[in-house]
């Protein structure tokens, strides 16, 4: 594995505006970020060229590594430091293939705990699992369990994520149950402070070992 998956997993929101996106980035990135995943459902591949060009660029100077979500050729094509597949995506193998041994590939298992169990033993990097709480980015997502976190972590020896509505407040409940990394949007990127946002979701896991 190309790095280890644990603390704040920072989603960029949707963003047009490359400079702002990159401001937001930065700032998150002060605060503690430990992995970034570029998620961008525009289509246009000309722009999201251009923003995963930079924002590798700029997560290469704080020493931060760079997720593609759901799309393998953007990531392959801009040697990112790896991919996020979902259900209808890639599969791993091709991940692998495309990208390499060295790169880390991530997995969506939703509220799917075999899943996971089947894609760690297929060499995935690191499985995630949501919606927990209610998410304004996957409004229709079924509510996931927390319990999940506490069988998964029984079960796998990969990291576990946990995604979907995640605040500050919520946070202590995932990572006690099991969560190696919370992936967050909205309460970081739409924070007031979106630096001291960060440095709150990381400081979560300083006494976690």
């Amino acid at each position: 594995m190309a790095a280890t998956i644990k603390g704040l997993y920072a989603i960029t929101p949707e963003c047009a505006d490359t400079a702002l996106l990159l401001d937001k980035l930065r700032q998150a990135l002060r605060g503690g970020a430990a992995l970034v995943q570029y998620r961008s459902k525009s289509e246009d591949v000309a722009l999201k060229h251009e923003q995963a060009t930079e924002l590798l660029a700029l997560c290469r100077s704080f020493h931060v590594p760079l997720i593609i979500n759901d799309d393998l050729r953007l990531a392959a094509m801009i040697d990112a430091d790896g991919v996020h597949i979902g259900e209808n995506d890639a599969s791993l193998k091709d991940a692998r293939i495309n990208l390499g041994p060295d790169k880390i590939v991530g997995v969506s298992c939703y509220q799917d705990l075999q899943r996971a169990v089947q894609f760690a033993a297929l060499s995935a990097d690191y499985v995630a699992f949501g919606s927990f709480y209610p998410s304004s980015t996957k409004p229709q997502a079924p509510p996931c369990p927390l319990r999940l976190l506490t069988e998964a972590k029984a079960k796998l020896q990969v990291p576990i994520v946990a995604i979907g509505g995640i605040t500050p407040e919520n946070a202590p409940a995932l990572i006690a149950a099991g969560a190696d990394a919370v992936a967050v949007i909205s309460a970081l990127f739409d924070a007031p402070d979106i630096e001291l946002a960060a440095h709150i979701f990381t400081s979560l896991f300083a006494t976690k070992h």
